[in-house]
């Protein structure tokens, strides 16, 4: 019962603020603070493991500015490779790291960069990874909390190491330099849409 309560908790919370006219920062913002309230428990576990990851310096070591983005070969939605240079021929590319569709901050970023693509420049693309190297154990205190729930990390990551990754954007030139990073060890924040789209310009 509890499991299904919390599922209803966030997937109530996403369609609350995915419906609001806000920017995706302001809507980021409101979710947290409605499962902070609705539940602070997890919203606190949450709070011990950033602190953490970042005591720790997750994350640091992803590419910077100035940096050529490692190069991959990656199956796109109708299951054809797509490699980083396909899409660097035709512009400049933001990939995007998620934690995977069932969270609903990616859900809530996701959307932004739906409504995001209308404003590409041309030839320009936007790719979203899900999971990736960069990632953090999320601890027994979050497993717990996470356990029982469906869908559930095991399910979707293909391993029960309960290993996400940390989102990160990056915007990448045509010459496959990193012109902007984003990456946070607290997943509840996310790239401002307008740096992306300026980066990309």
């Amino acid at each position: 019962m509890t499991a299904n309560v919390d599922r209803d908790t966030l997937d109530e919370a996403f369609r609350r603020v995915r419906d609001l006219d806000l920017s995706l920062q302001e809507q980021l913002c409101t979710l947290a603070e409605t499962l902070r309230r609705e539940r602070p428990e997890f919203a606190a576990a949450v709070d011990r493991l950033v602190t953490r990851l970042r005591r720790y310096g997750a994350g640091e070591a992803a590419p910077k500015i100035g940096d050529s983005m490692p190069s991959f070969v990656l199956p796109d939605e109708s299951a054809q490779k797509v490699s980083l240079e396909e899409l660097l021929d035709r512009g400049p590319v933001a990939v995007i790291f998620h934690r995977g569709h069932w969270c609903p901050y990616c859900r809530v970023n996701i959307n932004a960069l739906m409504e995001a693509h209308k404003a590409l420049p041309a030839g320009a693309e936007i790719v979203a990874i899900m999971p990736d190297r960069q990632k953090f154990v999320v601890g027994a205190e979050i497993q717990k909390m996470m356990e029982g729930r469906r869908p559930d990390s095991p399910t979707f990551q293909g391993n029960s190491s309960w290993i996400l990754p940390i989102p990160a954007t990056f915007v990448v030139g045509q010459d496959a330099l990193i012109r902007a990073r984003f990456i946070d060890p607290d997943y509840r924040n996310r790239m401002m849409i307008s740096n992306m789209l300026a980066a990309m310009l």
